[in-house]
């Protein structure tokens, strides 16, 4: 399997080319970085692009869409629970079902929260793509255009993302990639979840509300991401520079 990967200066969206060979099929996976280095590899590599795979509607992956489309005449494909908040989608994907490129195989898997339909990847087995729900030492935010539940993010991480082989790499929507297992072991927020560590439990504010501050960790931005909880009981995984 082949992977590259372009990386938008400002937003740190990622757009990831998968290839089964060189020479062989490829889909593109969001489209938010920048368009000529994936152009640049699908000729280098003579590929033959099938689908462009959206993780979720948000603008800093989708901004190449078009261009995409237009220029290899594929689909832009997105989860059914999503359709609407698209400009525009070729095919819906429903969870668990297949898309076949070439020598790939990829399963999508419905992974709401940080969005209602978001959608991670499995290629082959062995690469997850799973846009802004897990990043390297962070999750996504619940309070995001489009946004379901805390409680979707969990579950969409403990029970579908980390459920699978510890071993399968992470290629998330912004910045670096990962694996399963170091998050596992090493992301705040999944230990947090595992019971392994312990809330911080203190008073803060959350866009200007009184609320608890459970846990405040590094984001993949360079700021922070903090998992607060209301006066009501309701927790969410908001920007850091919304906590005081």
């Amino acid at each position: 399997m082949i992977i590259e990967k372009s990386m938008h200066a400002s937003y740190l969206s990622n757009t990831w080319l998968v290839a089964d060979r060189p020479g062989g099929s490829a889909v593109i996976v969001d489209t938010g970085g920048p368009a000529p280095p994936i152009l640049d590899r699908i000729e280098a590599l003579d590929l033959t692009p099938t689908h462009i795979l959206c993780t979720h509607h948000h603008v800093d992956h989708v901004l190449g869409n078009d261009l995409f489309r237009s220029r290899f005449h594929i689909p832009v494909c997105g989860h059914e629970a999503e359709a609407a908040l698209f400009d525009r989608l070729d095919q819906t994907l429903g969870h668990n079902e297949t898309v076949e490129s070439g020598a790939l195989t990829i399963r999508v898997i419905h992974t709401p929260g940080h969005t209602v339909g978001q959608a991670s990847y499995l290629v082959n087995g062995e690469a997850l793509f799973p846009g802004d729900t897990l990043f390297k030492g962070s999750v996504g935010g619940t309070r995001a255009p489009g946004h379901t539940t805390f409680n979707d993010l969990r579950h969409s991480i403990m029970e579908r993302l980390m459920t699978l082989d510890p071993g399968v790499t992470v290629h998330p929507g912004h910045t670096e990639l990962t694996t399963l297992g170091h998050e596992w072991e090493n992301n705040r927020f999944i230990r947090l979840w595992r019971g392994v560590d312990e809330s911080s439990e203190s008073a803060c504010t959350a866009f200007g509300q009184p609320a608890v501050l459970m846990l405040r960790a590094p984001d993949y931005d360079g700021g922070t991401k903090c998992q607060v909880r209301s006066g009501d009981g309701l927790i969410e995984v908001v920007p850091g520079s919304a906590v005081r």
